[in-house]
């Protein structure tokens, strides 16, 4: 590839990028020091990287992706965004650009990485998640291909440079530049697939599948056994529910195993979620009544359409910690939810979200409160 545009392309492209979908807020950006390190690092691969062999894993709002394009006029660039808010953020910057030709979204996989000269990777919080990318890179991409995994170095740790020396015969760190660095790999050493996991939960009786990029794997995390211990039986009335940011699908699962009447939909915006919940379903016998849904916060789930919605929602917009991506679950609650319909949720106590969920859905009460966590009951009122 010839370099496509001036030095000052990439600060141009830069200052127009957005998150939204994704929330918006004076301290979270759409663009790091990774981006550009990232991007730097590779300048010289990308330059020489035939059409069409050029990955991007991980990119948070189109920073890597639109950043080779303007920078080297790279074309068929195949992407993989977990989160569904990268997905469609990467798209509305690409049409704001006039850039929306030069990529195509594929899930993790062969067809992702086949014959990949240059991967272009923001490295995930998750050491599960970069095993698996690193993983389905080795086993399919070019033998010359070269990785370069960059991030903030608050988030980076010496495991990562293990974790890339499993699936690499070389590995070695950029030098770092504005509290960013990245790890360069090449040398690929196909292995077997460790992805997904799949693990007994005894304390609950459950087949548990995850995929690498699923909060706390293959495992039952503390705040969800807090749920599922409070959780009652729902009214008779009650046919239909969701698991709002569902992860492996636990929460959906036990339901679907305790009240056969139920049907769940389970969603979450990360398709390695949506994948994992879809194979815990199957694992317990109850995929006839457990249907998964990639979506945003259930942006396509009808008003007033769902009797039950339950919830163990993040404290954090990707790396950083904030309440946004939680208030937003919230309020699409209250959207979805039925005159009657209840939300049962599971948060941090020191988050104090009763105010929130008493304006976003209903009247809510503590159901059960311990000094790490807390258990809500809320309910959409009924119009008089």
């Amino acid at each position: 590839m010839d370099r496509a545009d001036g030095p000052g392309a990439l600060d141009a492209l830069f200052g127009t990028l957005r998150r939204r979908p994704d929330v918006e807020a004076p301290n979270l950006f759409a663009v790091d020091a990774a981006d550009r390190l990232i991007l730097d690092e590779a300048d010289d691969a990308l330059s020489a990287a035939p059409a069409g062999s050029v990955v991007v894993i991980g990119d948070h709002y189109g920073a890597l992706t639109l950043g080779a394009a303007v920078r080297h006029g790279a074309t068929g660039i195949r992407v993989h965004q977990d989160p569904l808010t990268g997905e469609l953020a990467l798209a509305a910057n690409a049409r704001d650009t006039l850039r929306d030709g030069c990529y195509r979204t594929l899930p993790l996989g062969t067809t992702l990485v086949e014959g990949a000269r240059v991967v272009l990777l923001q490295v995930p919080r998750s050491l599960a998640e970069l095993a698996e990318g690193a993983e389905t890179i080795a086993r399919a991409a070019d033998p010359e291909v070269v990785v370069y995994a960059g991030g903030r170095d608050k988030h980076m740790t010496l495991a990562m440079n293990d974790v890339l020396g499993r699936s690499f015969e070389h590995v070695r760190p950029s030098r770092g530049r504005q509290k960013a660095r990245v790890l360069v790999a090449s040398g690929p050493v196909p292995g077997p697939a460790t992805y997904p996991v799949t693990e007994y939960v005894a304390d609950i009786d459950l087949t548990v599948v995850a995929h690498g990029a699923v909060f706390a794997g293959a495992t039952l995390d503390i705040g969800t056994r807090f749920l599922l211990e409070h959780l009652p039986a729902p009214s008779p009335q009650v046919r239909t529910a969701v698991d709002l940011g569902c992860g492996s699908g636990i929460l959906a699962v036990s339901l679907a195993r305790r009240h056969p009447e139920l049907v769940v939909t389970a969603t979450d915006q990360s398709a390695a979620a949506v994948a994992s919940a879809a194979a815990t379903a199957a694992a317990n016998g109850v995929a006839d009544r457990v249907r998964t849904l990639r979506d945003d916060a259930m942006s396509t789930l009808p008003d007033a359409s769902v009797d039950l919605v339950v919830c163990n929602p993040p404290f954090h917009v990707g790396a950083a910690v904030h309440t946004g991506g939680a208030r937003k679950m919230f309020e699409a609650a209250g959207r979805v939810l039925r005159p009657g319909g209840e939300l049962w949720t599971v948060f941090n106590t020191h988050l104090g979200y009763r105010s929130a969920l008493e304006r976003l859905v209903g009247p809510t009460r503590h159901v059960a409160r311990g000094p790490k966590f807390t258990v809500a009951r809320s309910i959409v009122p009924i119009p008089d």
